[in-house]
């Protein structure tokens, strides 16, 4: 069994910057490419960032020049810097293998909320 377990979520003001955490955990889980999901309210669920197992990134154009994603292969951890956070970042933020999110079961995500 894999777990993935997001955090650093919060309420920030718009302009303002969140660093989300992504720690994978089980005998089970191995070293692939990763991602950083996001769900609104009303919506599905979408890759807006992808790291290779080397380091490679690619992002989706909404946050481009915005979130880095980075990772730690020894520490099995992901991390999503994100920078000039608008309103419409407003999600659950998650992370799952890229670039489909089939690779383990979803955690519980992390919410961010970007409000004035």
């Amino acid at each position: 069994q894999v777990q993935l377990v997001e955090s650093g979520g919060g309420l920030v003001q718009p302009g303002g910057s969140l660093r989300l955490s992504c720690a994978a955990s089980g005998s089970r889980f191995r070293i692939s490419a990763m991602g950083w999901y996001r769900q609104a309210p009303g919506k599905q669920r979408e890759l807006i960032a992808a790291i290779s197992i080397g380091g490679s990134t690619n992002y989706a154009d909404s946050v481009k020049g915005r979130f880095t994603i980075s990772r730690d292969n020894a520490k099995n951890t992901v991390w999503l810097q994100m920078d000039s956070l608008k309103p419409e970042d407003t999600a659950v933020y998650y992370c799952n293998t890229a670039p489909n999110g089939s690779g383990y079961s979803w955690g519980q995500g992390t919410q961010v909320t970007v409000s004035s």
